[in-house]
């Protein structure tokens, strides 16, 4: 297998999703997971995110509005933080619906929510090692 050239920045793999309120996804990001805001391009003559991709400690996640051609489509998506009950908190705050309160796991202290743009987050603090 021939090494594969990633751009500074940029993981191998990373989700890219198309949302029907990306702006607000972006916010959402931001303000419950402490995004940081990496790129954001809009489409001509539209106020509509066409591109927009945010950072989440190290990773990136890209996504756009949903257009005819490329409808919503969801995900779910595995994230440690550094107070699961808190984040949890903050999530439902701004929207999202539980799935799984926070609990103890043999991996760690996690819950799931989905967000107010249809993706399930799975949300954890890993044990102290």
């Amino acid at each position: 297998m021939t090494d594969v050239k990633i751009p500074e920045g940029y993981q191998q793999v990373m989700p890219y999703l198309i949302l029907s309120d990306a702006d607000s996804f972006m916010l959402f990001a931001q303000k419950v997971f402490g995004a940081t805001e990496k790129m954001k391009v809009m489409r001509e003559n539209e106020d509509v995110i066409m591109h927009a991709e945010v950072y989440i400690g190290k990773s990136t996640i890209m996504f756009a509005n949903s257009t005819d051609d490329f409808p919503v489509m969801n995900s779910n998506m595995f994230i440690f933080v550094a107070d699961v009950d808190g984040t949890y908190q903050q999530a439902l705050d701004e929207g999202s619906t539980s799935v799984m309160e926070p609990a103890n796991q043999d991996y760690g202290r996690s819950c799931g929510i989905v967000d107010p743009f249809g993706n399930t987050w799975w949300i954890t603090t890993a044990p102290d090692a």
